[in-house]
């Protein structure tokens, strides 16, 4: 399926904008994507396994409140991270 990464985390993937992953839930998705590129979990879940508070996930336009969403080839997910400043 396809995941759009936003700019602050595409470090983590060579700059790429949309990456392909696998996974039956968002959880094993994320876990897909940790394989692929290092370190990007941590930096969206905490270490209770929840998503951190400047984070969103979209599956299909619908918010996920959880790790639990099933997801099928056709899904999209969109990450999204919380803007801050002054």
């Amino acid at each position: 399926m396809r995941v759009l990464i936003p700019g602050p985390l595409r470090d983590y993937t060579a700059n790429a904008a949309a990456v392909s992953a696998e996974g039956l839930t968002l959880g094993s998705l994320l876990a897909d994507l940790d394989r692929r590129f290092p370190g990007l979990r941590f930096r969206i879940i905490d270490e209770q396994g929840r998503i951190r508070r400047h984070i969103k996930f979209f599956v299909d336009g619908v918010q996920a409140k959880d790790l639990n969403p099933a997801l099928d080839s056709a899904t999209e997910v969109m990450i999204v991270c919380a803007l801050s400043g002054g």
